[in-house]
């Protein structure tokens, strides 16, 4: 072989492997471009991020602070039929299975006594925003994430909360190492 032959097949070489680094992102751009192959529809059933305060803003009377804070909260209003729906998000807590410690339940409004796990509060005036029968999801800091209407399946708010909680994976608390028994 000589040394021209050998010259071509390491050029070709290297175009080849540039040309295999480069092929996807003119791919990409393309289809940034060209708005081609990219999903359009949303995934998640309820309401993304509706256009509500955040939970410490919500007109609330009750000590439920504590027994929310931390967690990602299913808050509901209680109108109609709130034994039934109190049992509804019940169970739906109970399938979370062992996430379910994650995720804390607040009821506003009712006169039925508390759930297992269930905090309680009622409004002090309806806000503007308000609707009855309404479950809203909120995340660690309070902020609205998915709202639903009576309407909603169950299982749809399942899946919604399950791909929630698997995409934000809870940190770890660490204590910090002790040394030398300080």
């Amino acid at each position: 072989m000589s040394q021209t032959s050998r010259a071509r097949a390491s050029r070709l070489k290297v175009l080849a492997l540039v040309s295999l680094f480069a092929l996807p992102l003119l791919v990409a751009w393309a289809m940034v471009t060209w708005r081609v192959g990219i999903p359009e529809q949303r995934t998640a059933h309820g309401d993304l991020a509706p256009d509500i305060p955040a939970l410490s803003a919500w007109p609330l009377v009750g000590e439920f602070a504590p027994a929310v804070a931390g967690d990602w909260v299913l808050a509901f209003d209680c109108s109609a039929d709130c034994a039934a729906l109190a049992d509804q998000w019940w169970r739906l807590h109970r399938a979370l299975g062992r996430e379910a410690p994650r995720v804390s339940r607040l009821r506003v409004g009712g006169d039925t006594e508390a759930l297992p796990g269930e905090a309680l509060a009622n409004w002090t005036e309806r806000p503007a925003w308000h609707a009855p029968d309404r479950l809203w999801v909120l995340d660690p800091q309070g902020l609205p994430v998915l709202a639903y209407g009576p309407e909603a399946s169950p299982r749809d708010v399942l899946d919604d909360i399950n791909r929630l909680l698997r995409m934000n994976p809870e940190v770890l608390r660490r204590e910090k190492p002790k040394l030398a028994g300080r």
